[in-house]
């Protein structure tokens, strides 16, 4: 048998190209490398990305019944010093009530206010502090836009006390921000902090508290917009106030009621969630009447406790939504548990 020359010259040509080759090898390696290279480029590109730095709106939303109840945030209060601004307290005893809770002697207080939608109204409890109270706050009519309301479909507006950060809200760039909405406060408060004689009588440092109140309550007035109530009455179905003197003489409860299930907002009752629940005898320097403002804290949270209601409260961490629970002699805060509507 005679063999095949050409097809032998052939696998020889091959076997030859199979052989080492440095330059080949080497071209390999680099384009290894550079496909490495592109990859670990790409990885840190995705680790560099900028921090975003913002929160989410500050809104959040419950039912009660069938009324809808959301929670909004006009902001914070960094550095609320604690220790300088309770009275009636141990500073030992304040000392160990925040260390427990992992908080200094500044904290970063919250301004919540509600807005309940009753199937048939839309009405606001608070309005923040617009400019009124710093930098940090005034964020209210943001956080109502983007839970999906707007300040013209308010129809009522209830005010638990007169004080900067409650009623600042009422007026956005010199209007009232609440067009189409009645505004309701107690007429003790009115009378207190619409009245140019107590402004004038007040200390020098009391004073912004009253032009603060004039000038976001008085246009309302002008306008035929404002209607106080005269101690308890229900000023809308299912949502009632309830007297409450001691952090001001008009200081009011907003006690909303659906299908059996109860919501009170406390307004200013509380402002130290930490150092008041241990120590509901501890005051603020903000409290008209201290004492007063004690006894209704007291008798507050006693109640919430046996009753086991909702409580929504506007300085207590947002939402400021929870419950009250015995604890010893004293009280403890139970706040809500995080959930979806649907």
């Amino acid at each position: 048998m005679i063999p095949n020359l050409s097809n032998h010259s052939i696998s020889a040509a091959r076997l030859q190209s199979r052989r080492f080759n440095p330059a080949r090898r080497a071209g390999r390696f680099v384009k290894g490398m550079l496909a490495s290279f592109a990859l670990l480029a790409t990885c840190a590109a995705h680790a560099a990305a900028p921090m975003a730095l913002t929160n989410p709106p500050g809104f959040y939303r419950v039912m009660l019944g069938r009324f809808e109840v959301t929670a909004l945030s006009d902001g914070t209060m960094p550095g609320f010093d604690v220790q300088k601004l309770l009275t009636n307290k141990s500073v030992e005893a304040t000392g160990l009530a925040l260390e427990r809770e992992f908080l200094t002697g500044k904290v970063e207080g919250s301004s919540n206010a509600y807005l309940i939608n009753t199937g048939s109204k839309l009405v606001l409890i608070d309005t923040g502090a617009a400019g009124l109270f710093g930098p940090t706050l005034g964020r209210l009519p943001e956080n109502l836009r983007a839970s999906g309301y707007r300040p013209e479909q308010v129809d009522a507006v209830i005010i638990t006390h007169m004080h900067p950060d409650h009623v600042g809200g009422l007026m956005a760039a010199g209007r009232m921000a609440f067009p189409n909405a009645t505004i309701h406060a107690d007429r003790r408060e009115a009378a207190f902090w619409l009245s140019q004689a107590n402004l004038d009588a007040a200390p020098e440092a009391n004073k912004d508290f009253f032009k603060g109140a004039m000038a976001s309550v008085n246009p309302y007035v002008q306008a035929g917009k404002f209607k106080p109530f005269d101690g308890a009455s229900e000023l809308v179905p299912g949502i009632r106030v309830q007297p409450a003197p001691g952090h001001t003489a008009g200081h009011s409860f907003v006690v909303v009621e659906s299908d059996a299930q109860k919501l009170v907002l406390w307004g200013d009752l509380i402002h130290a969630a930490a150092v008041q629940f241990p120590h509901p005898e501890v005051t603020i320097a903000f409290d008209g009447d201290p004492q007063a403002a004690a006894t209704q804290r007291w008798k507050a949270f006693a109640e919430a406790a046996r009753e086991g209601y909702l409580i929504g409260a506007a300085h207590i961490s947002f939402p400021g939504l929870g419950r009250v629970r015995p604890d010893g002699a004293a009280y403890r805060w139970v706040p809500v548990q995080y959930g979806v509507l649907r």
